[in-house]
């Protein structure tokens, strides 16, 4: 075979899915589980997932609530899970973190980054210095019979994956962040959530999943990344929230922090859809189940 129809034959193979690494496609995000949606073919569920391609990276952010469902949604999709640079998990409920179980029978060695959390699902391994120690106690009555560790190992549902933990901002790609904040709202109090932070030419793009430390101190953490914020993809958990804050949300995303549009999804909620579609007008942008949202 002549040079050149080696280089063809090379070509082609490279852009087919699960042959290898294509070239660099669009930087675009495509949501892959949500309860709402018009494309055909896909099943609604309580949850979400979203593939982002940018600057030449594959990226699984969550991973839904129900790992069959987010199975079929993706192999309806068309996408091979087994290509991926690396996932986010943002933060520890199950309608986010179900489809791990999916996803390590495709790509069991992929490296997961997960909130940092004491004895969080996700593994840790915490000092053991703050259990308070009595030498009097007989050995019987002592943990580890007095025979005491330096650390203690956190279980998790799923000890084979490749958890990274991360507790601050961290550049984990090309032109791309994790920032993690805390919950300080009854019913979260001191959960860790990670957001992922895209430098896009026009500004940064953040990924959300469910901003329970509030939308709002996620998008002040996140100017540390880049200053200017562009767009905010996923869910603000406004769905229970008065009509009135929903107003006060939208307006501080648009008017204080600039916003250019927004793509919510998920625990956003009806009332807050409505609400951000009219501020932000033709800077809204349809983000249901099987979108694809370009960067």
């Amino acid at each position: 075979m002549r040079a050149s129809a080696w280089v063809l034959c090379a070509v082609l193979v490279a852009g087919v899915p699960g042959t290898g690494h294509a070239s660099p496609g669009p930087d675009r995000v495509t949501i892959l589980y949500d309860a709402f949606g018009r494309r055909a073919g896909l099943e609604r569920d309580w949850g979400f997932a979203a593939l982002v391609e940018f600057n030449g990276q594959r990226i699984l952010f969550d991973t839904g609530n129900n790992a069959k469902i987010f199975e079929r949604n993706v192999r309806a999709l068309g996408l091979d899970l087994g290509r991926l640079d690396y996932v986010v998990v943002s933060h520890r409920h199950g309608d986010h973190t179900s489809g791990l179980n999916y996803l390590l029978t495709v790509n069991p060695g992929v490296r997961i980054y997960a909130p940092r959390e004491g004895f969080g699902v996700f593994g840790n391994v915490v000092p053991y210095a703050f259990v308070r120690r009595d030498s009097s106690l007989s050995s019987d009555q002592r943990y580890y019979g007095g025979a005491i560790p330096d650390s203690l190992a956190s279980g998790t549902p799923w000890p084979q994956a490749n958890f990274v933990w991360v507790n601050g901002t961290r550049s984990i790609g090309r032109g791309v962040a994790v920032v993690a904040t805390v919950s300080d709202r009854p019913g979260t109090l001191e959960l860790t959530e990670l957001s992922l932070v895209l430098e896009t030419p026009k500004g940064t793009v953040v990924l959300v999943g469910c901003s329970h430390p509030g939308i709002e101190k996620i998008m002040e953490a996140a100017r540390a990344v880049s200053a200017h914020p562009h767009l905010i993809i996923g869910g603000l958990h406004l769905v229970a929230t008065s009509d009135t804050e929903i107003e006060r949300v939208a307006q501080a995303l648009h008017q204080r922090f600039g916003l250019d549009g927004i793509a919510p999804g998920h625990c956003t909620g009806e009332p807050a859809f409505a609400v951000l579609r009219r501020v932000f007008a033709r800077g809204y942008r349809y983000a249901g189940l099987g979108e694809t949202i370009p960067l």
